[in-house]
């Protein structure tokens, strides 16, 4: 165990925080498990306050204060998801080689917007959803569900990269579009432009996603799904089309309608650099809409 410790508080990447490689934290991740594990796996909600979240970084506490994650929260899901948290570690393992892909997504990221910026990624333990979020900040990982999620791709080491690539997209709109991002009630056309964007320049910057159910899921019924969608654009209630997976389950469908929506905007457009700019910097739902040609069910490029 002491090996373990010693290797993850090394396994921090010490780049700029404005170069293609951002630094990625590990350290709360070592101190959660040596909370853990000194706890035979089964820590009370005190010893996580005090021994974890309270002498864990800046990242750590806006991560679990974004998702109103509590100490309780964090000791039910752990008896909920025993396995999960005793599994998490594995993906320690991958983080150095997938920084060499994260690496390279992001200078690609760089090279077709070269406005982009990389705050730091903070990689911590949570209660087992989401994957990861990010702000102006920087990128928030929660390492458990990341690794636990049965439906993404397989590979971690690709599904650490594709899934960090998604969430810089999310960075820079935070950055350049607060109020569009950050809008409190979002309608569903509004986060379904916010995640396809990201869902997008995923794809366009890793080479793919970590949602790679959407392909069977959605093949022969693109039109279906999408006329779905077009009576909910201005709803907000997102249960439907947002944050409806589980671990074991995929949801979020309306990532998919959105993508399809980004990419229809860029297949469209004469200027492709200027497109990706206002892909990411959207104000405006419905005049994205309006400009990006789609169609429920329209015929695109390759889908992933």
């Amino acid at each position: 165990m002491r090996r373990f410790v010693v290797a993850l508080a090394m396994l921090t990447w010490s780049v700029s925080a404005y170069a293609a490689s951002p630094v990625i934290h590990t350290e709360d991740v070592t101190l959660f498990y040596q909370v853990y594990d000194g706890a035979g796996g089964h820590p009370a909600a005190d010893q996580i306050q005090h021994d974890y979240i309270d002498k864990g970084s800046d990242g750590l506490r806006s991560f679990l204060k974004q998702r109103n994650t509590t100490a309780a929260r964090i000791v039910q899901a752990i008896a909920d998801h025993p396995q999960v948290y005793a599994d998490a570690r594995k993906c320690l393992a991958v983080l150095p080689r997938a920084k060499v892909r994260v690496s390279a997504a992001l200078s690609k990221l760089g090279t077709l917007y070269p406005e982009a910026k990389f705050p730091p990624v903070t990689v911590a333990i949570g209660r087992g959803k989401p994957v990861a979020i990010a702000d102006e900040t920087g990128v928030m990982v929660g390492l458990e569900s990341l690794c636990g999620v049965s439906w993404m791709p397989a590979d971690l080491e690709i599904r650490v990269a594709d899934v960090i690539a998604h969430e810089y997209t999310h960075v820079q709109q935070a950055l350049t579009s607060p109020a569009f991002y950050n809008k409190k009630d979002p309608t569903v056309l509004e986060s379904a432009l916010i995640e396809g964007a990201a869902e997008f320049m995923g794809i366009m910057t890793s080479g793919g996603t970590s949602y790679v159910y959407f392909a069977k899921a959605t093949a022969g019924r693109e039109k279906q799904i999408e006329a779905a969608f077009v009576p909910d654009e201005d709803k907000t209630d997102l249960s439907a089309w947002f944050f409806n997976g589980t671990l074991e389950k995929p949801g979020d469908m309306g990532y998919w309608v959105g993508r399809r929506i980004v990419q229809s905007y860029y297949e469209h457009a004469a200027d492709k650099r200027a497109a990706i700019r206002d892909i990411i910097e959207i104000k405006d739902a419905h005049t994205f809409l309006a400009r990006s040609g789609w169609y429920p069910g329209i015929p695109l490029g390759k889908d992933e």
